[in-house]
């Protein structure tokens, strides 16, 4: 019998997403096919400390503010182990020698931005998506807005500055915003996910509260105009030839798709296909893959996108290089809708992963 692969999930971190990355990390745990593959659990705490053996999982878990879904009847639980996982300084498994691919969950800043692919680069280790220029470009908003712009893709209009620019001559910013964008407008971390950080702001006397709580996070503040749009997402999978799922829409459960309505109420709602016109889903999917290949991206990535209602615009919102794989996220669901299972997509994931790699490594011994 051929020896499994062996893979290394590795979730927690230490951005804004941490508790999100534990249930992306659960549900990746759960549908992974164990004929094939055999998983080494890898753990990052919120303090930078790596997390090996026992089951590191349900030790970050204990402190997170979302719960882990309940295990399914039935769920193996033999690979778990009583002891207590192992703290280490530094990602010692990667350079044992022991890992063939590694599978990063580590949504945001720290693990979505390029750092952990750099560390992996430099181990000399295949892994699940993007590069390290996709995943930088891709986790920096305002770059990423300025690429979309130099292909034409249609965007939102939107300004960015700095806390020290804040700080110097808040009331030219004030101007600045309520000239070129007006109220409603959106506040957010120049580099975050999972809308943490992010505040709708409908008048000035908002506004400093909303860049105060984006500043927590980066110390560069992203301001978007609001449109009313209705929001479509799609998932892309691929290397060099990608392609795009269905198109599928969010209904949040509150006034915008928040943290709050995406992972703690039960009234959000995911319409899978996205009731448009045919004409507009395959707008919306040759935008992705457009925007896709602008970033160089690998693997995968889950485009988000506005339909504007009173014009029928689409427009770009942005390109996410790990995104969500709990039990309601969109990317697995649309590929789903689009006849790939969870278990295959996590496997085709991982042999793009090692195919990218190979062509790598020929290219380098060439």
């Amino acid at each position: 019998m051929a020896r499994k692969i062996r893979v290394a999930v590795v979730f927690g971190g230490q951005s804004g997403e941490h508790d999100v990355s534990l249930r992306s990390a659960q549900a990746i745990l759960r549908h992974i096919d164990r004929e094939r593959f055999e998983v080494v659990p890898i753990g990052i705490a919120r303090d930078g400390r790596w997390l090996v053996g026992g089951d590191p999982l349900r030790a970050l878990a204990a402190s997170s503010r979302l719960p882990l879904e309940p295990e399914a009847d039935g769920e193996d639980r033999s690979a778990r182990d009583s002891e207590e996982p192992r703290v280490l300084a530094l990602p010692e498994p990667f350079w044992s020698g022991g890992i063939d691919v590694v599978f990063p969950v580590l949504h945001g800043p720290y693990g979505e931005d390029g750092t952990i692919q750099g560390l992996l680069e430099l181990a000399g280790l295949p892994y699940v998506g993007c590069g390290v220029l996709a995943s930088a470009v891709a986790m920096d908003k305002p770059t990423a807005k300025r690429l979309f712009a130099s292909v034409g893709l249609d965007q939102a209009r939107w300004l960015v500055f700095t806390w020290h620019e804040w700080q110097r001559e808040p009331e030219t910013l004030v101007a600045r915003i309520e000239r070129e964008l007006g109220y409603p407008c959106f506040v957010k971390p120049a580099n975050l996910g999972s809308s943490v950080g992010v505040s709708k702001v409908r008048g000035r006397d908002e506004l400093v509260a909303a860049v105060e709580l984006a500043n927590r996070y980066d110390r560069r503040i992203l301001v978007e105009e609001g449109i009313d749009a209705r929001e479509l997402e799609v998932s892309v999978l691929g290397n060099d030839e990608p392609i795009a799922s269905i198109v599928g829409e969010i209904v949040p459960s509150r006034e915008f798709y928040d943290y709050e309505a995406k992972y703690v109420d039960t009234g959000s709602r995911l319409l899978i296909p996205a009731p448009i016109a045919e004409e507009q889903a395959e707008t919306v999917r040759r935008m992705a893959v457009e925007a896709f290949r602008v970033i160089d991206g690998a693997g995968m990535a889950r485009v988000d996108f506005f339909l504007e209602r009173p014009t029928g615009r689409i427009l770009i919102n942005e390109v996410n290089t790990i995104p969500g794989f709990t039990a309601i996220s969109m990317y697995p669901k649309l590929w789903e809708a689009s006849g790939l299972c969870f278990r295959d997509l996590i496997t085709r994931l991982i042999e793009l992963a090692l195919e990218r790699h190979q062509e790598q490594q020929r290219r380098r011994s060439a």
